[in-house]
């Protein structure tokens, strides 16, 4: 909890009444490799906060095509958002590719809290706008950047991905084949 203490304060100031008040509204969880925290077609129970681990999250298409969305690793927040604030079904999975501690809060007490404690909305709404963002540059890059580009803003985002993720899901990450990867990175 003392990391999601951390975290929240990079922002906001907290007292140990609010922190402690946080803090019941969240629960700890290990994940082993491979686990999953989600899986397409079921219901999304949480929104998670990575405190040690890295974890996939991915879309597989109809052709049984893996597309790798983010690589949530420390200090990230992940779900399906649609899923987990509509109450439908997953689309996405997410998937442990380290052993990783979680905290995990449900939309019930994410609710509670945020009513209960309106700077913590705040805190909410900044991690919000900042990864709104970060899912529209990525999009951008997608859309108009060369595979050579895209390498290059990994490297510079994410060095130590490289060293945590295989070629093959870096590869569908940049939405290039395991070949042209490979060609960048020499």
């Amino acid at each position: 909890m003392e990391h999601l203490r951390k975290h929240i304060e990079e922002i906001l100031p907290l007292s140990e009444e609010d922190f402690s008040f946080i803090a019941s509204h969240f629960t700890a969880q290990p994940f082993k490799k491979s686990d999953y925290l989600i899986r397409a077609g079921e219901v999304v129970p949480q929104i998670f906060f990575v405190v040690s681990g890295l974890l996939k999250l991915y879309y597989t298409d109809e052709f049984g095509k893996d597309h790798i969305l983010s690589f949530p690793r420390e200090d990230w927040w992940e779900t399906d958002y649609l899923a987990f604030n509509t109450s439908t079904r997953a689309k996405i999975n997410l998937q442990c590719l380290e052993d990783s501690v979680i905290l995990g809060i449900t939309l019930k007490n994410y609710q509670k809290l945020c009513a209960q404690l309106p700077k913590i909305e705040h805190f909410f709404l900044e991690k919000a706008t900042s990864g709104h963002i970060a899912s529209q540059q990525r999009i951008l890059s997608l859309l108009s950047s060369t595979a050579e580009a895209r390498y290059e803003q990994l490297l510079k985002r994410y060095p130590s991905l490289l060293q945590r993720v295989s070629k093959t899901l870096l590869a569908s990450y940049l939405g290039v084949s395991r070949e042209t990867l490979s060609r960048l990175s020499s």
